[in-house]
């Protein structure tokens, strides 16, 4: 596996992130363009273009929830580890002042700078893409999908 850095820790998923997305993209185009057709020729038959854009919207809306819950229930993970890694390096909790997003920036922060960075990341309100190009050893984190 090629070793993680700020230019490549983004992880894609191509038949997820395109080739669904795209199949439940053209779905919802197709809906809308039936549904526009069936209204402009007055046929009383709206009923299936409207169950068909209803469906689409719900696929669309339960693949973006489906995403948006397991990053979230991966980014409650990190913050834990994180936490814990922090506490057995320092005796300390992390500081509350730190956000879920910064923390999981964080992560791929070495042993070595990532007291210090936490502790800047805190003081400064650093972005998490601060976060990352901050970062001088890089830690990569393979498990996350």
């Amino acid at each position: 596996m090629q070793e993680q850095n700020f230019k490549n820790h983004v992880r894609l998923v191509p038949w997820f992130h395109y080739f669904t997305f795209s199949l439940v993209a053209v779905a919802f185009g197709g809906s809308i363009v039936k549904l526009v057709r069936s209204y402009q020729t007055g046929l009383t038959g709206l009923l299936v273009p409207i169950i068909l854009l209803a469906l689409s919207v719900a696929l669309l809306m339960g693949l973006f929830f489906a995403r948006l819950f397991a990053l979230k229930a991966q980014d409650r993970a990190i913050r834990a580890e994180e936490n814990l890694r922090h506490f057995a390096m320092t005796g300390k909790l992390l500081d509350s002042r730190l956000k879920t997003y910064q923390v999981v920036a964080l992560r791929f922060a070495s042993d070595e700078e990532f007291v210090a960075l936490a502790a800047k990341a805190a003081a400064e309100n650093m972005a998490p893409k601060e976060i990352k190009m901050a970062i001088q050893k890089w830690k990569g984190d393979y498990h996350r999908v």
